[in-house]
C-alpha cells in the first residue's frame, strides 16, 4: 500500500471511497489481533499508515459532502449551519480585557 494522494482519492466516486473504507478498516482489525494476543510481531508502523488512510478517506467524504450540500442550499435563503463558512477571526486587538477596545 502506497502513499494515498488527496487527487486521487477526490477523482474516485463515493461508493468507491466507502468501498476502500471498508477494506482498509478490515486490515485494521486482522493488524490488531497479533497485538491483543501479545505475539511477537507488532505491525505498528503498519497500523499507523492504515489509521492515517482511514482518516483521508473520511476527511475526503466529509468535503466532499459539504461541497454538495453548498451547492444544494446556494439558491435557497435558509441553509443548514454546517453549510455556512465560520466566520473570519477578529483582527488582533480587537477584544480588551473588558470587552470591545474603544477604537
Amino acid at each position: 500500500m502506497g502513499k494515498m494522494k488527496a487527487q486521487d482519492l477526490l477523482s474516485k466516486e463515493e461508493e468507491e471511497l466507502l468501498k476502500q473504507l471498508d477494506d482498509l478498516k478490515a486490515e485494521l482489525s486482522q493488524l490488531h489481533i497479533p497485538q491483543v494476543t501479545g505475539s511477537i510481531e507488532s505491525k505498528l508502523s503498519k497500523m499507523r499508515a492504515v489509521h492515517k488512510h482511514i482518516a483521508y478517506i473520511l476527511s475526503i467524504i466529509n468535503q466532499t459532502q459539504k461541497e454538495n450540500l453548498r451547492k444544494f442550499y446556494k439558491a435557497g435563503i435558509c441553509a443548514p449551519k454546517e453549510t455556512v463558512p465560520p466566520p473570519p477571526p477578529p483582527p488582533p486587538g480587537a477584544f480588551s480585557e473588558r470587552g470591545f477596545s474603544e477604537n
